[in-house]
């Protein structure tokens, strides 16, 4: 299959909100194999929508719009749809009664208006949406396959996963296609393409593509096969191979983040830990704590920001921070200990650097962070110097990196 995508609405062209439809939907549809030919953002008018569809036609044969199906008059995706296959709009009672339980569940009686979501094109499948009022729409007819979401995000990832990708799976004649991710940290992009070397080979089955971002890479092991057992033990074949090229780059697998497979060691290991954070302020503390059962591992955690938080209540001595300056290693390395002294914990991490945009020097610039990590006793410091691109990617930069510096420290 090739998709394309369409994303409807006013407000995307106007900037008032960003499309993240398009890159969502791409990303999920490349992790199964589909390749995305075009996307287009078109306005809350119907001809223009009718055009959008047409064209997107003669790009690819699975033709995937977010929007426009809401209950006001200026949500036009019905009509276009119904245009483009020359049918007429049906009323569904079913559809309505839908509609209307849904507000009653909430204690809300439905409004007139809303009565217009359970028409729609006449011969098109109605795709349920427990988690909103607009119901999704599907068809398929040769070579077409066409499926209608809600603009509303967490609307459209739950029917695309839940009922999209099945009809999906159902409709190709090809091949079965399943994808497989293991995630990086610590190695470049281009580090990691050179290790690889021909095992990224366009062409190659399976297929692998790698996506970064702050830091992570994220190889896709995309396979094709006969079957989905078999093109599942080609990716886990791949896996054990790209893992035995990478080492200790690789964190984890598919879904996992850092901070859970942090928590996982730290829990296998019975260690507690502690944080000390100062240019992150709390969001390491965020990741791991996001993690359920993190109360098991996290011990406790300060947010020193300003040079008194670091002395009152981390006890660290005024004259180091008057001599080596707030944003350096001795401070990192205080930071760290006391945090391990004052907590009990077995581990402890501390954060101190100059996350932007302004507060650099020649000496000390934006992106300077030092990350210092404690295990039974024995303190590390890492000076790191990120590339200032932001305030908030050297902030994240700073927390993924020290969770990636506990995870190595753990693994040994």
């Amino acid at each position: 299959m090739k998709a394309c995508i369409i994303s409807i609405g006013n407000e995307l062209l106007s900037g008032q909100t960003v499309d993240t439809n398009a890159t969502w939907l791409s990303g999920k549809l490349f992790e199964i194999g589909i390749v995305t030919t075009g996307s287009w953002v078109v306005p809350d008018e119907q001809p223009r929508i009718l055009a959008a569809i047409r064209q997107a036609s003669q790009d690819g044969n699975l033709i995937l719009i977010t929007g426009g199906l809401g209950p006001t008059k200026d949500d036009l995706t019905r009509r276009a749809v119904a245009d483009y296959w020359d049918v007429a709009l049906e009323f569904q009672p079913e559809l309505l009664a839908q509609i209307s339980d849904f507000f009653e569940k909430r204690g809300k009686k439905m409004a007139p208006n809303n009565r217009s979501q359970a028409y729609i094109p006449a011969g098109m499948m109605a795709l349920g949406n427990p988690i909103g009022t607009a119901p999704g729409l599907w068809f398929h007819k040769d070579p077409v396959h066409l499926a209608v979401m809600p603009g509303v995000p967490v609307e459209m990832k739950r029917m695309f996963v839940d009922q999209v990708v099945p009809r999906i799976a159902r409709s190709a004649e090809e091949s079965v296609v399943a994808s497989g991710q293991l995630r990086c940290f610590g190695a470049g992009e281009s580090d990691i393409a050179q290790k690889l070397g021909d095992l990224m080979k366009r062409g190659r089955n399976p297929l692998i593509n790698c996506t970064c971002g702050s830091g992570e890479i994220v190889l896709h092991i995309i396979a094709t096969a006969e079957d989905k057992k078999t093109a599942q033990a080609m990716i886990q074949k791949d896996k054990i191979l790209l893992r035995q090229c990478l080492g200790d780059w690789v964190y984890g697998e598919d879904d996992q983040t850092l901070a859970a497979v942090v928590g996982d060691l730290l829990k296998a290991r019975h260690k507690t830990i502690a944080l000390a954070e100062s240019c992150t302020g709390g969001l390491l503390s965020q990741m791991l704590t996001e993690i359920p059962g993190a109360s098991d591992y996290v011990r406790a955690g300060w947010i020193t920001y300003c040079n008194e938080a670091k002395t009152n209540q981390l006890g660290l001595s005024q004259e180091v921070i008057a001599d080596f300056g707030a944003v350096s290693e001795p401070v990192a390395r205080m930071m760290a200990q006391q945090a391990a002294q004052k907590s009990g914990a077995d581990i402890s991490v501390s954060i101190t650097g100059i996350a932007g945009p302004g507060g650099g020097t020649d000496q000390k610039p934006v992106g300077l962070v030092y990350i210092a990590v404690v295990v039974g006793g024995d303190c590390r410091v890492e000076e790191c110097r990120f590339p200032p691109v932001n305030r908030h990617w050297v902030r994240l930069r700073s927390a993924l990196t020290a969770l990636n510096l506990v995870r190595l420290r753990l693994a040994v």
